[in-house]
């Protein structure tokens, strides 16, 4: 029997985590502990509460039929949290979609708005999920450069007018995966402008939008005005909340472009397992404790890996929240992929080549705040003595 690959499938390139498992893999049968900085999973556990909920609830004969999509206790849950969070009203009826974790959401999404040869305004570097769902829709990526004299936001005026009128849809991670840029209110406002001008639909991923470690309160692209008429904001509970392994999350935003999605979602899944949901609903309605601790705990974390790094000469790139620090080596007369090769091979700390999330990726790495302080701490005396190789 012949098999085949679709020709579809040569859209998705091989995904680079295997082989860095591997080698590190290799490195630690030499008896080498590692010290792993590259997925970003998080290492917390979930609260105690939110832990009970979903065991009691997972216990009940009557928990395991299809739920569909979000329960309404669910939906109110968020439009709670939002509420408290950043003092935007949502309708838990028609302005709130479930999706079953944010990268099935942000892979499909596209497909519900998009036609073949449509434009999707993306960054470079971005999340590997967002081209995944452009290319699906067989629409067209025009990647915005995040660039360091930019403070690493996308410039909306350096987008063609030629492209923009043809673009469908625009995707921000704000602060990001691979670069944790900060968004401020001017900067959502002039993407909200641009939505109305060019009848472009405005998708901000905020998943990270309880990591950040000054002032006092999560950005929500959502709480810009006008922001509803033009998009929605996808947020899940994996990393706030550390329920990565549960595969819960949401879009918020314009009830016409939830109903799509609704429309869309209802062919796609039968909806994520009612104690999971319940379990989310602790998790919102306890955020503030939950999050503060977390915002404790990956504060000390991110300072220890950019005090580190900056004094064993890498530079990198200022950031105030994320769950990710974004850097160039000094070795850069190696690329990247090979650098973060020859660290595992020669320190057996495991990082992310940047070239994976773009092309403007290139000389960077991208290293995860999911091991505990003494650890970071380790990583950065380990790599201060990687050799240099000469190209």
């Amino acid at each position: 029997m012949k098999i085949e690959k679709s020709k579809k499938m040569a859209m998705f390139p091989k995904a680079i985590f295997g082989d860095l498992k591997a080698a590190a893999n290799a490195k630690a049968a030499e008896g080498i502990k590692l010290i792993d900085l590259s997925l970003g999973s998080p290492d917390l556990p979930p609260d105690e509460k939110v832990r009970k909920v979903l065991s009691e609830r997972s216990a009940l004969a009557s928990s395991y039929g299809y739920t569909l999509s979000g329960t309404k206790r669910f939906y109110e849950a968020v439009a709670r949290y939002y509420k408290r969070r950043t003092n935007v009203d949502l309708d838990p009826n028609t302005e709130i979609i479930q999706t079953m974790g944010s990268q099935e959401g942000l892979v499909h999404l596209p497909m519900a708005f998009c036609n073949n040869g449509d434009y999707v305004l993306t960054t470079n570097p971005a999340y590997v999920a967002f081209d995944a769902g452009i290319h699906l829709a067989e629409a067209i990526p025009y990647y915005m450069p995040l660039l360091e004299e930019n403070n690493f936001l996308p410039d909306f005026d350096a987008i063609p007018v030629e492209i923009a009128e043809k673009a469908k849809l625009m995707i921000l991670n704000l602060p990001g995966n691979p670069v944790p840029a900060m968004p401020n209110e001017e900067f959502f406002a002039k993407a909200v402008a641009f939505g109305r001008k060019y009848n472009v639909i405005i998708l901000h991923d905020a998943a990270y939008s309880e990591f950040y470690f000054e002032g006092d309160r999560p950005s929500s692209f959502l709480a810009t005005p006008g922001a509803k008429e033009v998009g929605m904001e996808i947020n899940s509970l994996s990393k706030s909340f550390s329920l990565a392994g549960a595969r819960i999350a949401y879009i918020a935003g314009n009830a016409e472009m939830i109903s799509i999605i609704q429309e869309l979602k209802s062919n796609l899944d039968y909806g994520t397992f009612e104690p999971i949901q319940e379990a989310g609903i602790v998790a919102l309605d306890n955020a503030e404790e939950i999050t503060d601790r977390l915002r404790a705990t990956f504060s000390k974390r991110h300072h220890i890996l950019m005090d580190g790094l900056t004094k064993i000469g890498w530079n990198v790139t200022p950031s105030k929240g994320g769950m990710f620090v974004w850097a160039k080596y000094p070795n850069q007369e190696m690329n990247d992929i090979d650098f973060v090769y020859h660290a595992i091979k020669e320190t057996g700390v495991v990082m992310v080549p940047g070239i994976i999330f773009g092309d403007a990726g290139a000389g960077y790495v991208r290293l995860a705040l999911v091991q505990k302080e003494e650890l970071i701490a380790e990583a950065v005396q380990r790599l201060a003595t990687l050799s240099v190789v000469h190209a």
